[in-house]
């Protein structure tokens, strides 16, 4: 019986405030977000490119669309993982952010990867 093909990936992140970056007293706060992808299905995948929403506590809403991620346009073998950085800004000491990533498979297959909401916080904001 032949395997079938599975395109998934799996979507990790970890987020840090950076207060040496960050100006509350003006309404700018910064923040990392670090994202691990790893391709948990059969094919090997590229990712081509992204799409995030970034909400702050003001309900202000900033779309970002580009290809790849910090200049990269990664393919990850089945199993295999790429982990990178990236930062955002906000006027408010909590946001969130949310979005996809468009891939495409070896095989031509392209399919659009949820990228959960996570949350954007200055420590000892949220309880």
């Amino acid at each position: 019986m032949a395997q079938s093909i599975r395109y998934e990936l799996q979507i990790q992140v970890q987020t840090a405030f950076i207060p040496d970056q960050s100006a509350p007293d003006q309404n700018h706060f910064v923040f990392a977000y670090t994202i691990t992808i790893t391709n948990t299905g059969t094919m090997p995948v590229t990712l081509l490119r992204r799409h995030w929403v970034i909400t702050d506590a003001n309900n202000q809403v900033q779309e970002v669309r580009g290809d790849g991620v910090v200049g990269q346009q990664p393919r990850l073998a089945p199993g295999q993982a790429f982990r990178y950085t990236s930062g955002a800004i906000l006027e408010t000491p909590v946001g969130c952010m949310q979005g996809s990533y468009s891939m495409v498979a070896d095989d031509g297959v392209e399919f659009d990867a949820p990228i959960p909401a996570f949350n954007l916080s200055r420590p000892n904001t949220l309880n």
